[in-house]
């Protein structure tokens, strides 16, 4: 089987899960013999030879065709001046807002034959997925396939565009909604291009039943239509950091992800000031920073636990392979996660987890502690008893390592092969 699958980033430049999740799964379809060719915006050459990828920048179009010209008035409605970020996951969304460049760089009109995509998500951001679209009318026409495959928003706009011209099936890859970035308050430019892409495809993938139910009751899409397939996480080598030195005699308990009200920082803090009462001998890291950062630090300082709390700022790569070889526990108390694979990566690194029941990876891990994200009580107790209970703690440690060895993307790959099935 042939597959069109569009993306916006890809290893190594990616800017959090959404590049990650679409490696793993790509890797997982070619070990199952199918056949991708994934478009990217733009390509660096230093992304891996193992998948072919066709650089956006690359594909000449002539805009004068009458085709195009038509689409391309079609999609003015999706303007917009403002920063706009994808699918983040466990990467800090708050630093990469601040750290975007608004591009400012010469480049060639959009009506040009060959347009130099950027790759960035400046203020040029909706000009370049309406010209991506374009590109993916063009190679719907000149590449050979049997389905098209689009992942998150940014892309579904070229998802739609190679239908209409192959007449093949589309398949939408929802990794997360805007509910899940914006809360209630939703941008409603991203909002309709989300429902307009799954309404256009053949079938929806969501990545949990949580963002499936999401999908169903705030878009409206059939719900015969969607289909769950839980993300994976890559098998690691082992860590170099794999026995490092804490060079503190306390326990530690990390949380690792965006300081922001969706990932239920506050019920982190106020569990700790709980531990704290009653043991000592325990340390608390929050890594990474998000526009609550400023209030978890004047919390902490209110509360008087400032000596045994720590704030890191944002990590990434080894540094947070180094963070978990250095923790006792790892908290998720999200409010609200479509997946959530830093849970897997702990386990990974031999590290027990709490998450929250609020997180689609909850549905999946068996070998995790699980609480509401609002029961500060039971988020103590579950610290107190990976960090008081050496049995429990190593019980969690073997059950989780290996269950998340087993949570492959050769196996949501096969699933996401039997959906393609059904459609040609």
């Amino acid at each position: 089987m042939k597959i069109l699958m569009f993306g916006w980033e890809f290893p190594p430049h990616i800017t959090g899960g959404l590049g990650t999740a679409c490696y793993g799964l790509t890797k997982g379809l070619m070990k199952h013999n199918q056949e991708v060719v994934f478009i990217v915006p733009k390509a660096y050459g230093d992304e891996t030879k193992d998948v072919r990828i066709i650089n956006a920048s690359d594909v000449n179009i002539d805009l004068r065709n009458k085709a195009f010209s038509e689409y391309w008035n079609q999609l003015k409605y999706i303007e917009i001046d403002s920063i706009l970020v994808p699918y983040a996951d466990d990467e800090e969304f708050y630093r990469i807002t601040r750290k975007y460049e608004h591009h400012s760089e010469e480049n060639e009109s959009v009506f040009s034959t060959n347009y130099k995509f950027s790759g960035k998500y400046g203020k040029n951001l909706m000009e370049e997925v309406k010209r991506y679209a374009l590109v993916a009318a063009q190679l719907a026409v000149t590449q050979d396939h049997d389905i098209i495959h689009a992942h998150d928003w940014l892309t579904y706009e070229a998802g739609i565009a190679a239908k209409k011209v192959s007449g093949k099936p589309l398949v939408v890859h929802m990794h997360a909604t805007e509910f899940d970035r914006s809360g209630e308050t939703v941008n409603q430019v991203v909002y309709d291009i989300e429902r307009r892409g799954m309404m256009a495809a053949d079938r929806v993938i969501t990545v949990s039943n949580l963002t499936r139910d999401i999908v169903i009751d705030k878009y409206g899409i059939a719900p015969a239509k969607v289909i769950t397939v839980h993300n994976a996480v890559e098998p690691a080598d082992k860590s170099e950091y794999f026995g490092a030195k804490k060079y503190v005699k306390e326990k530690v308990v990390t949380f690792l992800g965006r300081i922001t009200f969706q990932k239920g920082p506050e019920y982190f803090v106020e569990a700790a000031n709980k531990i704290l009462k009653r043991d000592n001998n325990v340390r608390f890291v929050m890594a990474g920073s998000g526009d609550m950062l400023n209030r978890m630090i004047r919390r902490v300082a209110e509360l008087k636990i400032a000596d045994k709390f720590h704030f890191t700022g944002f990590l990434k790569g080894g540094e947070v392979d180094h963070m978990f070889a250095l923790s006792d526990v790892y908290v998720m108390p999200s409010v609200s996660e479509p997946f959530g694979i830093s849970p897997l990566e702990a386990m990974r690194s031999n590290v027990p987890v709490i998450i929250s029941k609020q997180s689609g990876v909850s549905e999946v891990l068996h070998h995790a502690l699980k609480v509401d994200f609002w029961d500060i009580d039971a988020l103590a107790d579950s610290i107190w008893g990976l960090t008081h209970y050496n049995g429990l703690s190593k019980m969690f440690i073997s059950l989780g390592k290996e269950e998340v060895d087993n949570m492959k993307w050769d196996n949501a790959a096969l699933k996401i092969i039997n959906v393609y099935k059904s459609l040609i």
